[in-house]
């Protein structure tokens, strides 16, 4: 357990069978909420677009921005570009570090940047780009955004005790108050700041918060979780996830989500030329500010990830995600997975239909060629 039970106690106790209901698949239409740090690469956006373009199976309450910062690479990365352009030997409590950021070192090396060359956006400056890329997608598809897009926190959480009060978590709060009845699904594509401070501020939204959130490793992987942006981003926010009893739907980005790759080619032939909104996201993938960032300057032959969509192809048709009822691990302070005796059922994925789901993609932004 990390998080205080003074904390925990807080939140309402589901029964076993509430908890299963909350986490059955989802049928017919649902009432969801996006959370999204959206200008943090182009995944979001195709994402966002998608739920969208799906009217038949989501009632889109509301997109809330999520904050997003490659800040806590700063030091590392300088580090590791200190000691492989250097030639320096390198020692052993130092491997880990050179391995994790080789490749990004030798894309800077071979296009004659430096570390200090890259400007890395605050979570001040990442909620407020997120919140004007919310609004670009909706007019590339001239759809009203008006009343349906928050502003989210721009830090993240540092206490449990001073939840982060914006027009996002308190957006979510009221939605779940607003349909005590039904399930409100919370689709997370970024880190939990948002959806963390709606549950301390109002602990009872548990009752009918259904949260579906990618990021990190199978929770039966010995990997550290640490090169998960979503999660390390504001490690609090995941940690009380996983013990507030809430429901969770946790779709593993690594092994899983990362199967979810489109190609230039795919780019090409089935996106581009589909309305604004296509020659947007085309414009995106071949403009891939991460690509800028990390020193990669030819895409022919790359795939690129769009880790996002998982959440919306479980929402539209479960069947495409796998998945199975599995005991909540303990996120520790190392951010590694461990087993609690206090745990409560989640939904995991274990699989992924990559064709199905982008098939159902290209089918929909056709429509608007």
């Amino acid at each position: 357990m990390t998080v205080p039970i003074e904390v925990l106690n807080k939140f309402p106790k589901l029964s076993n069978e509430q908890l299963l209901l909350n986490l059955s698949n989802p049928i017919g239409k649902n009432k969801l909420i996006i959370d999204t740090d959206t200008a943090n690469e182009i995944d979001d956006q195709f994402a966002l677009a998608w739920a969208l373009l799906s009217e038949d199976k989501i009632d889109l309450l509301g997109v809330t921005a999520e904050p997003y910062s490659f800040q806590h690479h700063q030091e590392e990365l300088l580090e590791a570009y200190n000691i492989i352009n250097e030639n320096e030997n390198i020692s052993k409590d130092k491997i880990n570090l050179v391995n994790n950021y080789r490749d990004w070192v030798n894309g800077l090396i071979d296009t004659n940047k430096h570390p200090n060359d890259i400007y890395f956006d605050s979570p001040e400056e990442g909620v407020e780009k997120s919140y004007q890329e919310i609004i670009k997608i909706f007019d590339k598809l001239n759809m009203p955004y008006e009343g349906k897009v928050f502003r989210g926190s721009y830090q993240y959480l540092s206490s449990f005790d001073e939840p982060l009060i914006t027009e996002s978590s308190k957006f979510i709060v009221d939605s779940c108050l607003l349909y005590p009845n039904e399930k409100i699904y919370v689709c997370a594509i970024g880190c939990l700041t948002n959806i963390a401070s709606a549950l301390l501020i109002e602990p009872k939204i548990i009752n009918n918060l259904v949260v579906v959130w990618t990021s990190g490793f199978p929770t039966h992987s010995i990997n550290n979780n640490t090169n998960s942006l979503n999660l390390v981003q504001d490690v609090l926010s995941s940690q009380l996830l996983f013990e507030c009893g809430v429901a969770h739907v946790y779709l593993p980005g690594y092994h899983v989500g990362a199967q979810l790759t489109l190609s230039l080619p795919d780019m090409k032939e089935f996106v581009k030329g589909r309305g604004d909104i296509g020659n947007y996201l085309y414009e995106l993938y071949t403009n891939n500010p991460l690509h800028k960032q990390r020193g990669v300057t030819d895409q022919t032959w790359r795939t690129w990830v769009i880790w996002d969509v998982i959440n919306i192809a479980w929402m539209i048709d479960p069947s495409w995600v796998p998945s199975h009822v599995v005991s909540s691990p303990v996120l520790n302070n190392e951010l590694y997975w461990r087993r609690d005796t206090e745990s409560y059922p989640m939904r995991e994925a274990y699989g992924v239909n990559r064709d199905a789901i982008f098939h159902d993609f290209f089918i929909k932004i056709d429509k608007l060629k």
